[in-house]
């Protein structure tokens, strides 16, 4: 199926564009850990999450809709008219909203509230610039976007940290400056003025948008909360170091989130094109098996060489952090295999069951995280986060039925078996256990993803215009 070749194609595109910054701020860490003290970082991850948590509210996911419409938009009047009612609603709304969050943030006497509505903002027109992009099909100019928005964060970070010493408040400007700046080049590349209109809005098509991105907000909200209840608990409970430790610990597991990150992006355009076709069925079954298949493999091979890297990226009083990440990593893979179902479900414009799923799975983190966390500390926030991914992915696919049966994974017994065999040898601390078990995922995912790796390397000479050597 060529809906097939092109997702693979966007993918590469866009993780060619995000691997490289992605890689140089984990090799940051070092720099974060050494010079940052851990409740500094557990505050800066505090305001992160309460922005994350906010913008859906804020914007009521109309970049979501934005992205959807515009894929069936046919005429340059229908594209103006999704632009011109995305970028008026979401700015309407944050100027409300920051008035809001500025009253809230002073009668709490919360610190960095100007900062929070920056971030808010910047957070808010990155979106908007990169729904845009991929709306208009421009992944290659999405994936340089998604470069230089982080390659300049980074930049700044190391600006701001290293040779002003500005401490936390690096990280609040290195990410407004950044993210606004790259989000004002990329509207003008695409010369986002042709697509607006503000005069011929009509209240048919905002009816249409509305109905289709508020389910959605229920669902991001309830995904966040979940994050954004762990930090509260444990700032509650355990202290703003705990908070930080937690994030730091947090990082390599969002590996798995970059990696899905760079498949989501294309798949929610693949999944929606491909529902007019006679085989699409056995389109998302192919693309379900395979993502199980690659995402198992990036869990295990994480869990295998963090002994390796872990002490030389994380310093100081961090290093706690060990113990918590495979349990994190495990609960970031049902959280992606998750996101794959809600694809399907976008793809059918049906959103309601998102929400109703991510507010039961908040509500189970929640109960489980403050029945534990006194009792066992960080662990509890991991496991609860854990078991409530596990139970929104069983849930999400068994509504699935409802417009298809995703086959069964004839290695499931045997990813587990994997899984459990590194980590309990991660968990010995000893070097020699530690590279048997790098090996163990090495070839493992090799055999489970061989012929996945081909089409990868092909995709990736094709774009880069290489030809590969005959052998004769």
């Amino acid at each position: 199926m060529n809906q097939k070749k092109e997702l693979i194609k966007n993918t590469i595109i866009i993780s060619i564009g995000k691997f490289s910054t992605q890689l140089v701020s984990f090799l940051l860490l070092p720099l974060y850990t050494s010079l940052l003290k851990a409740s500094e970082y557990g505050a800066y991850d505090l305001l992160n999450t309460i922005s994350i948590f906010l913008i859906p509210c804020i914007t009521l996911l109309m970049e979501e809709g934005m992205f959807r419409f515009l894929i069936d938009a046919n005429t340059e009047h229908a594209k103006k008219e999704v632009f011109s009612i995305t970028i008026l609603f979401s700015l309407l709304s944050f100027l409300i909203w920051s008035l809001i969050i500025f009253i809230f943030g002073t009668i709490l006497n919360y610190p960095y509230t100007v900062y929070l509505i920056f971030y808010i903002l910047a957070s808010i027109i990155s979106a908007l610039a990169g729904s845009s992009a991929r709306g208009l099909s421009k992944f290659k100019l999405y994936s340089l976007f998604s470069f230089l928005s982080s390659f300049a964060t980074i930049l700044l970070n190391i600006l701001f940290i290293v040779v002003f010493k500005f401490g936390l408040i690096s990280l609040f400007l290195s990410y407004i400056i950044g993210n606004t700046l790259i989000s004002i080049w990329l509207f003008y590349k695409i010369k986002i003025y042709k697509y607006l209109n503000f005069k011929n809005i009509q209240k048919k098509r905002v009816k249409e948008m509305v109905k289709y991105s508020f389910p959605l907000v229920p669902n991001s909200i309830s995904w966040n909360a979940i994050a954004l209840t762990d930090r509260l608990l444990i700032i509650n409970f355990l202290g703003e170091a705990k908070n930080g430790i937690y994030s730091v610990g947090n990082r390599f597991p969002t590996i798995i989130n970059t990696c899905y990150s760079y498949f989501n992006l294309s798949w929610k355009e693949s999944a929606s094109k491909v529902l007019n076709q006679e085989d699409k069925d056995d389109f998302y079954n192919s693309i379900y098996i395979n993502l199980k298949h690659f995402l198992i493999c990036v869990s295990i091979l994480i869990i295998a060489m963090l002994p390796f890297v872990f002490n030389i990226l994380i310093k100081n009083d961090y290093r706690e952090a060990y113990y918590y990440i495979p349990i994190m990593v495990v609960s970031v893979y049902f959280s992606n295999m998750s996101n794959f179902c809600s694809g399907i479900f976008s793809a059918y414009k049906d959103t309601k069951i998102l929400a109703k799923t991510a507010l039961i799975s908040a509500l189970i983190n929640f109960g489980i995280g403050l029945l534990l966390i006194s009792k066992i500390g960080l662990y509890a926030t991991a496991l609860a986060t854990t078991i409530s991914y596990f139970i929104i992915y069983i849930y999400r696919n068994f509504k699935l039925k409802k417009y298809l049966i995703l086959k069964k994974d004839k290695y499931q017994l045997l990813n587990i078996l994997v899984l459990g065999v590194v980590t309990i040898l991660y968990y010995t601390k000893n070097y020699l256990f530690a590279l048997l078990a790098l090996l163990i995922a090495i070839f493992y995912s090799y055999y489970l993803n061989k012929s996945l790796i081909k089409i990868l390397i092909k995709k990736v000479l094709k774009i880069f215009k290489i030809k590969p050597k005959n052998n004769k």
